[in-house]
């Protein structure tokens, strides 16, 4: 079954989390996702709010951007997380906005190298491993967690998904994530490319496991919601791509969820735009109004 989700934008201040959490927990809604934007909101420290407010969604950080962590912190948090909360939570890494990353001195030469080197060890510290590492960006000299997050008979595997656009990055994914997460700028026929280069990642490093895949897709309902979509897209250099982004109410909305998923899609996440007047509504709607329309 395709899961559906919708986004906690971090244009909105932290304060206005506690209300969208608990209207997407109140509502049914099956995930919601947060960013960590430079420069606006954290993402362990808005998922560990969110998971505490609520009972039952499932809550996604997408994507926490390797330059600015130590893998043994980001293991540390992820493992806290997973036992505090089993089976609720879903952590992406990624290369992060390379601009971002000069502004506070973490970029790296081979962004690549680094996210991979990453998400070896960091997968490995979560299945409890004691790693020696010396790479070109992650050493780690006998390290293991004395709190690894719970077998997976008990809570749930814990799967770490890696934030993907390019086809080297999306290789890499197949190669050595759990799963991908695309952006709202990825249309339906990028999604079917992106699954291809994740399945040539995979092929090459032997791994036959379910890669699950993760679209963004940018939505608008309600007045005034075909502008504010244009606008969004105008304003992201996205307005001659065909086939981004839904205006419209529930029936338009599930339909481009589910052209998404005919091309490959997992779980589709809807996200407002940034200027989204009713957020607490917008998560009601996805749960509400969407969701019974998507199979």
């Amino acid at each position: 079954m395709t899961r559906l989700g919708a986004v906690f934008r971090p244009q909105l201040p932290p304060e206005r989390l506690r209300a969208v959490a608990r209207a997407a927990d109140d509502a049914g809604l099956e995930e919601l996702w947060l960013w960590e934007d430079c420069f606006r909101e954290g993402g362990i420290s808005t998922a560990a709010a969110a998971l505490a407010w609520t009972e039952r969604v499932r809550v996604g950080v997408g994507l926490l951007p390797v330059p600015l962590r130590n893998v043994a912190l980001t293991a540390m948090e992820a493992a806290s997380l997973h036992r505090m909360f089993p089976g609720r939570a879903t952590l992406v890494v990624g290369h992060g906005v390379q601009d971002w990353m000069g502004q506070v001195g973490a970029r790296a030469a081979s962004p690549l190298t680094l996210l991979g080197e990453h998400l070896d060890a960091l997968r490995a510290l979560l299945r409890g491993d004691r790693l020696s590492v010396r790479g070109r960006y992650v050493t780690l000299d006998d390290v293991a967690l004395d709190w690894p997050p719970r077998h997976a008979e008990e809570a749930g595997a814990v799967d770490v998904l890696a934030g993907a656009t390019g086809p080297r990055t999306l290789r890499l994914s197949g190669a050595k994530a759990d799963g991908t997460v695309l952006t709202a700028s990825t249309s339906p026929d990028g999604v079917r490319r992106a699954r291809q280069l994740i399945d040539e990642g995979r092929r090459e490093a032997g791994r036959s496991e379910p890669h699950t895949v993760v679209v963004y897709l940018l939505a608008a309902t309600g007045p005034g919601a075909e502008a504010r979509l244009r606008a969004e897209l105008d304003a992201e250099g996205l307005q001659s791509v065909p086939d981004l982004g839904v205006a419209g109410d529930a029936g338009a909305v599930a339909e481009a969820v589910r052209r998404l998923v005919e091309a490959g899609a997992d779980t589709v996440v809807l996200q407002p735009t940034g200027d989204e007047p009713d957020p607490e509504g917008f998560v009601r709607f996805t749960a509400e109004e969407v969701r019974p329309l998507v199979p």
